[in-house]
């Protein structure tokens, strides 16, 4: 059993004891410590909820609701929604915050309390810091009988969240129509299952082969959208005649595609090509990822005249790099899109509806598409500790031995070789070093990654 608490939110596997896994008591704990900040920073005293289709998402959603009430927070529930969803309903229901159940990627006996603030996007470092030592404390003030929150349902802001992607200027429903796809999609049990095939209906596409789009949370395979986890998919369009597959996570958040002969587009170019689309409409522009993302989006982004930047990995912080940089299009490599005219959050949902207008007005299929762009491959790796090793140190050492390298420091070392780069990240719960290394073969990525771990393993030898 886990349970893991970060400055986001809290997730961890359902059952077990109270502090090591996701216990209605640890739900109830930070559902509350979570509504006291709200309480505490804003003058707005109600906060929208919503949640994926997880087995264990009815059961959370009842404590979460409970439990707010009893602090006397009014509750908008979203009910079976998608992550996007709630980040534009709070602004539109000017909710003090918002509270998504979902553990995204992860397997079925995860749940989790992903906290937006009142703009619907994550809180910030700070904020979650907060959050956690509330929760630490337990100083919950609960409101006396007569001053209990209220309750209320909108089953409606899923539509909504369609009607407002279909209204934006660089989505074209009529190119999409004219060309009459043929798409198959894996929903994997989740909530995508109810929102990609009305947003597919709403843009004219002409036929929707359904797989696994039942909301049951009995996800039919890992839902993480990773190759590996795709072949069903894959072996439908290899034998149909379909013009894409379209893969989303259990909370839509992220997106994958698969091009008409079965083979993966790759989660690291969803990005690259909707980008490709938007910078062209717009005449150039800034884009923003995280560092372990392609080199491919700074390709495309610098050739149509704008200026890349990378932010230290986590959506709130490739969200601040975009503010700061007026990006017009920015994500993360794993196939999350945020498109700040619609919102500042990744959003699977119109990260469609912008492909899809993208490969119409192209005329391209979608192998020639993919191949239009620069081909980069990444190798993931990582190198284990022992608990007595300083991986900061270790690291710092790393920056020294590559010095003259070109080096971005903010979120681990990120070292670049021309067009080649490693990054170099410790993880916040374990003893280990992630090592992601990008070149234009994955056997020249791999080659260096293992330059890399050897190094790392030289610096560990010396200082034993």
């Amino acid at each position: 059993m886990a349970l893991i608490k970060s400055i986001s939110g809290i997730r961890g596997t359902i059952g077990g004891a109270s502090g090591q896994g996701l216990t209605p008591i640890d739900v109830v704990k930070y559902a509350a410590a979570f509504g006291a900040w709200v309480q505490e920073t804003t003058q707005n005293n109600t906060i929208v909820i919503g949640r994926d289709a997880r087995i264990s998402g009815e059961m959370v959603n009842k404590l979460v609701t409970a439990t707010l009430q009893g602090l006397g927070i009014d509750v908008i529930d979203l009910g079976l929604s998608t992550t996007p969803t709630v980040e534009l309903a709070v602004p539109a229901h000017q909710a003090g915050g918002g509270i998504i159940l979902t553990a995204s990627h992860n397997p079925k006996q995860w749940n989790a309390l992903k906290l937006l603030n009142a703009q619907g996007e994550f809180i910030s470092d700070t904020e979650g810091q907060r959050v956690l030592a509330l929760a630490d404390e337990e100083a919950f003030d609960f409101a006396p009988v007569t001053k209990l929150g209220q309750y209320r349902t909108d089953d409606t802001f899923l539509q909504k969240h369609i009607e407002a992607i279909l209204k934006l200027p660089l989505v074209d429903v009529e190119a999409i129509r004219a060309k009459k796809f043929r798409v198959a999609i894996d929903c994997v049990n989740s909530t995508g299952g109810i929102a990609v095939p009305l947003l597919l209906e709403a843009l004219g596409v002409e036929k929707v082969e359904k797989l696994y789009c039942e909301p049951t949370g009995d996800f039919a395979h890992n839902p993480e959208p990773l190759p590996e986890n795709l072949r069903d998919i894959a072996r439908v369009i290899e034998k149909g005649s379909f013009d894409l597959g379209i893969v989303v996570d259990p909370d839509v958040d992220r997106l994958a595609l698969v091009s008409e002969d079965g083979t993966m587009f790759g989660e690291e170019y969803t990005l690259v090509a909707v980008a490709d689309y938007v910078l062209k409409q717009h005449g150039g522009g800034n884009t923003v990822s995280n560092l372990s993302s392609t080199r491919a989006l700074r390709d495309v982004t610098e050739k149509h005249g704008g200026q890349y930047a990378a932010a230290a990995v986590g959506e709130v912080n490739v969200v601040n790099m975009m503010k700061e940089t007026n990006a017009v299009i920015g994500g993360e490599g794993n196939g999350g899109i945020i498109f700040p005219e619609l919102h500042y959050g990744r959003d699977a949902l119109v990260g469609i509806a912008l492909f899809l207008t993208h490969l119409a007005k192209s005329g391209l299929t979608m192998t020639r598409l993919r191949a239009s762009y620069p081909s980069y491959f990444i190798s993931k790796n990582k190198i284990e500790l022992t608990p007595d090793i300083d991986t900061d140190q270790v690291l710092s050492q790393m920056q020294k031995r590559y010095i003259k390298q070109p080096i971005n420091s903010i979120d681990g070392v990120k070292i670049e070789f021309d067009k080649e780069w490693v990054h170099l990240r410790k993880s916040n719960t374990e003893p280990i070093i992630r090592i992601y290394a990008e070149s234009d073969s994955n056997a020249t990525a791999d080659h260096l990654a293992n330059k890399i771990i050897a190094d790392i393993k030289e610096i560990i030898s010396v200082k034993a």
